[in-house]
């Protein structure tokens, strides 16, 4: 494997969708007997697969989830996002940028495939990823675990250690920086400090992230 790609994270990085998430995430939740704020929600799931979620929440409360609690969960977040979900500001342009000065670009994503296809088909950014688009559906360990990233490493041909990882979770920097991967971390509503103490180059604007990626090796 030769070469490098820019594999950028969805929710929080392309797509301003964990607000949605989090609100509808803790309502579920506290509904079914988990009770949790969306901050909450937030500072403890942020980056994480829906399958983790689940498990942490019960263990930590001692209760299994109701049947059929994901699916539903699955419509009440896929309708919110259909009505309300846009890109972060400035991204397109970046991602642009990146890819015409000669990156592979690729999307390594927590979320299922269906929340995936859904956010960037109603932001526009579809076409960008085309074919290159992997979710925490595709391996057997989610972030914090690095398998998303070097599962789309290996599947874009490209070696992990010449990535470039676009995050803004602390789970989704320690899966790239564990996978070996230069990780930006994208710090417009995630606490710069603890992103960099974790191995991340922030910045706060994407229209930052051009120059800071720079020419492919």
């Amino acid at each position: 494997m030769t070469g490098g790609a820019v594999i950028f994270d969805c929710d929080g990085v392309l797509v301003d969708s964990e607000t949605i998430a989090n609100e509808v995430c803790a309502a579920a939740m506290t509904e079914a007997g988990f009770a949790i704020t969306p901050q909450e929600c937030r500072r403890r799931y942020l980056g994480m697969t829906m399958r983790a979620l689940m498990q942490d929440a019960e263990a930590s409360w001692g209760r299994p989830f109701p049947p059929g609690w994901q699916e539903n969960y699955n419509r009440r977040v896929h309708a919110r996002l259909e009505a309300e979900v846009t890109a972060i500001p400035g991204v397109a342009e970046a991602v642009d940028a990146v890819t015409g000065a000669g990156w592979p670009v690729a999307v390594a994503s927590s979320s299922g495939h269906a929340k995936i296809a859904l956010n960037l088909g109603r932001t526009g950014l579809a076409a960008r990823f085309a074919g290159r688009v992997f979710s925490g559906q595709d391996v057997a360990h989610g972030k914090p675990a690095p398998d998303v990233y070097l599962l789309a490493a290996r599947k874009l041909g490209v070696d992990p250690c010449a990535c470039i990882a676009i995050e803004d979770s602390p789970n989704g920097v320690r899966a790239a920086v564990a996978a070996g991967m230069r990780v930006l971390g994208y710090a417009a509503e995630t606490d710069p400090a603890e992103l960099a103490g974790l191995g991340a180059e922030v910045f706060t604007d994407m229209a930052q992230l051009p120059a800071l990626i720079g020419s492919p090796p």
